[in-house]
C-alpha cells in the first residue's frame, strides 16, 4: 500500500498534480490511500524507516530547516500511528527519511553528512555506529550543500543495484556532484549520471532523480521542458521495470518531489 498526504487533496496549489500522479498510479494498479493529520505533504520525512528485517524505526523528527516553524512537524507517534496497524521501535536519532537512500537488499544506505549537524551529541563515529545497529545496514555518508534546505541523500543519488547508483548530472568537475562520487566510489559504488537542472532556490524542479520506485515500475517526475524526453529514455535504459512519467510542476516548486510525498507500506 502506497501512503499520500491528503493535503495534497484539499491544498488548492498542489489538486492538479495530485489528480496526475493519482490516475497513474490507477493506470499501474498501484493501491493508494491519503492519510489525514500530516502538518505537510512530505511523508517520507517523518514516517517510519523499514529495515531488511521487515521491521519499521521510526526516528525522531526535528530537522533544522523547521525550526522557525513548528507548526510544520508531524510527529508519527501522535499524528499518524493510530490510523496505521504498524509496530514501530522509536529512535532518539533525529533523521528524515529523506535521508535514508537504501540499496536494494537494504545491506546499504546512503545518508548525508546533514545528519551530523542534526545530532550534535553524538560524536561522527558514534553516530555512524548507532545508525548502523538501528538499520541494520552499512552506512555510507556523502556531503551535502550547506545551502540545501534538507540536505536529503534522495535528492541526489538512488540506487539502481547494490553497486550502481544513479546521480545528478551538472556540468561542474569540482563541485558537490563529484564530491559524492570520490565518497561513494570509496565503497565500490558507480554513479550513473542522471539528467538534472538546477532551479531557484527551496524549488526541486529539475531533480528527476526522486522518483517513486514501487515493486513493479518507477514514476517518474517530469517538468514539462525538452530535458523530460531524456530522462525517461535514460530512466527505461537503466531500470528494468516500466517507466512512467508524471509532470509534478506544483509540488516540485515547493521543494520535493515524488519521493518526498511518498511512503509505503506491504
Amino acid at each position: 500500500m502506497l501512503y499520500l498526504s491528503s493535503l495534497l487533496q484539499t491544498t488548492p496549489i498542489y489538486q492538479a498534480a495530485a489528480d496526475r500522479l493519482s490516475a497513474a498510479l490507477a493506470s499501474q494498479q498501484i493501491p493508494y490511500r491519503f492519510l489525514t493529520g500530516t502538518k505537510d505533504i512530505w511523508l517520507r520525512d517523518f514516517m517510519p524507516v523499514q529495515i531488511r528485517d521487515g521491521t519499521f524505526v521510526s526516528f525522531r523528527y526535528d530537522p533544522g530547516y523547521l525550526q522557525d516553524t513548528p507548526e510544520l512537524k508531524t510527529g508519527y507517534e501522535k499524528d499518524i500511528a493510530p490510523q496505521l496497524s504498524l509496530s514501530a521501535t522509536y529512535s532518539s536519532i533525529n533523521l528524515d527519511g529523506g535521508n535514508v537512500v537504501f540499496s536494494p537488499s537494504r545491506e546499504r544506505v546512503v545518508i548525508s553528512d546533514r545528519v551530523l549537524g542534526e545530532n550534535p551529541a553524538y560524536a561522527p563515529q558514534e553516530l555512524v555506529k548507532a545508525l548502523e545497529e538501528q538499520l541494520m545496514a552499512q552506512v555510507i555518508l556523502i556531503p551535502s550543500l550547506p545551502s540545501d534546505m534538507t540536505g536529503h541523500a534522495d535528492g541526489m543519488v538512488r540506487f539502481v543495484d547494490e553497486n550502481t547508483v544513479v546521480g545528478n548530472r551538472v556540468p561542474s568537475k569540482h563541485g558537490l556532484e563529484q564530491r559524492i562520487k570520490r565518497a561513494l566510489h570509496t565503497y565500490h559504488i558507480e554513479v550513473i549520471d542522471f539528467p538534472y537542472f538546477s532551479s531557484p532556490k527551496d524549488s526541486a524542479v529539475g531533480c528527476y532523480l526522486n522518483f517513486l520506485e514501487t515493486d513493479t515500475c518507477i514514476f517518474l517526475p517530469v517538468f514539462d521542458v525538452a530535458m523530460d524526453e531524456e530522462a525517461v529514455v535514460q530512466a527505461q535504459d537503466i531500470f528494468s521495470k516500466p517507466v512512467v512519467p508524471v509532470c509534478i510542476n506544483e509540488i516540485a516548486k515547493q521543494g520535493g518531489v515524488l519521493n518526498c510525498i511518498s511512503w509505503g507500506m506491504p
